[in-house]
């Protein structure tokens, strides 16, 4: 049967309804993303096939995380909706521990990295949408490519709130997303090198996600209602590609999903459409029914990344952390002024100089105190909260973020790369 034609009032209107469903906070998730080094020689770069036979071994583990591969060979381990925090982080921690150790046996390891900071991008994904994505965003200069193919993160996944007013309410929680997010760049910022050199910047594949394209990495205006300014957002942004039977997936250079409805061209545009071409959209925080904060690095350490988590639940989720949150993030905005996330001097400044920042280093200082008071009202272990507090105490006070700590990706002078 054939898919039936949409209408430009009804894919707005399925905008509003799907990309935000309110009610009370309730779930709490998170995607993880890891680099996949050899264990021994982790700056020569890992063979493809080698990845391939590895990750199909994985396949056959009984992880309760859907397990999948990004373009370049990076592994994303997507925790179910959580009840709590603590049932998220059990699950997903026993589910790495199955990953590390079928990995290690083929002497291969996780790292926590934010950007690859010896090999240049490697696409290992030869299908379609990669093939489109990678012409794409090539148009623009190599930041796609690295994104695609060599940036990890941990992704925070949270219920997008009620629908009234108040410090659990949705419209707050998206504003927060955008000015704490900042925060949240610059305490775990943790990619200051790339191809084997330090860039400048503390986080510089958030440097890398700003540059991808010109529209479809930003967020929409925060100043205006939520489910309107996404809305507009998602049909005003070129569309990547149509998908085709055959053939490589292209698109006419400019064509935004609203003309697309409008004209029929190059087909008419139908549901899936319009849900594929959502996937297709970058921005720091993305409203799938829930929130998917995207903007943090990927951490060092087995459970390093638990600390991005709880924080982010913290603020979001326990009521009295959230007011004090977004009293401390709201005068960011002025800051930020009136570009657009993660395209604006706030953004900039939390990639770029983290919480050598005088004013990033202040909020990260008072969230993550308020984070640390919550974390036994959400039922934190004692083991998370000192595991918080010992990241607190190592780098916010002090004006620090995991990058700091990187060492130097240069290679030994008897290195074979």
């Amino acid at each position: 049967m054939t898919a039936r034609e949409l209408t430009e009032a009804e894919a707005d209107d399925l905008l509003r309804c799907i990309c935000f469903k309110t009610g009370p906070p309730r779930t709490v998730g998170v995607e993880l993303e890891w680099l996949v080094h050899d264990l021994h020689q982790p700056r020569l770069p890992v063979p493809h096939d080698r990845l391939r036979s590895a990750y199909a071994a994985l396949r056959t583990l009984p992880l309760r995380s859907p397990l999948t591969v990004e373009p370049g060979g990076q592994l994303e381990l997507s925790s179910l909706p959580a009840a709590s925090l603590m049932e998220c982080v059990s699950t997903v921690s026993a589910d790495l521990t199955a990953v590390r150790s079928a990995l290690a046996e083929r002497g291969l390891a996780l790292v926590g990295l934010g950007q690859e900071p010896w090999h240049p991008p490697r696409r290992m994904l030869r299908e379609a949408r990669y093939d489109a994505m990678e012409a794409h965003f090539d148009r623009t200069g190599p930041a796609g490519r690295a994104m695609m193919c060599s940036s990890a993160s941990v992704q925070v996944c949270l219920d997008a709130g009620y629908e009234e007013p108040g410090p659990l309410g949705f419209g707050r929680r998206w504003l927060m997303a955008h000015l704490l997010g900042a925060v949240l760049v610059a305490a775990f910022a943790n990619s200051p090198h790339h191809l084997r050199r330090s860039t400048g910047w503390r986080s510089v594949r958030q440097a890398h996600w700003s540059d991808i394209d010109p529209v479809r990495a930003l967020a929409p205006p925060i100043d205006s209602p939520p489910r309107a300014a996404w809305a507009a957002h998602v049909l005003d942004t070129p569309v990547m590609c149509v998908r085709a039977d055959a053939g490589p997936w292209s698109a006419p250079p400019g064509l935004t999903f609203r003309q697309w409805l409008r004209t029929g061209e190059p087909r008419p545009a139908t549901r899936d459409d319009l849900d594929y071409h959502l996937t297709t959209l970058f921005p720091p925080v993305r409203p799938r029914g829930h929130l998917e904060l995207r903007m943090i690095d990927a951490q060092p350490g087995d459970d390093g990344w638990t600390v991005p988590l709880a924080v982010t639940h913290a603020l979001f989720d326990d009521p009295e952390a959230a007011e004090s949150a977004y009293r401390t993030v709201k005068p960011l905005a002025e800051r930020a002024g009136s570009r657009l996330a993660p395209r604006n001097p706030l953004w900039h400044a939390a990639a770029r100089d983290a919480l050598a920042d005088p004013e990033l280093r202040e909020a990260a200082t008072v969230c993550f105190a308020a984070a640390l008071d919550a974390l036994p009202r959400l039922g934190a272990t004692r083991d998370l909260q000192d595991r918080v507090a010992a990241f607190t105490d190592r780098h916010v006070v002090r004006g620090r973020c995991p990058a700091d700590d990187v060492p130097s990706p240069a290679p030994p002078k008897d290195s074979r790369i």
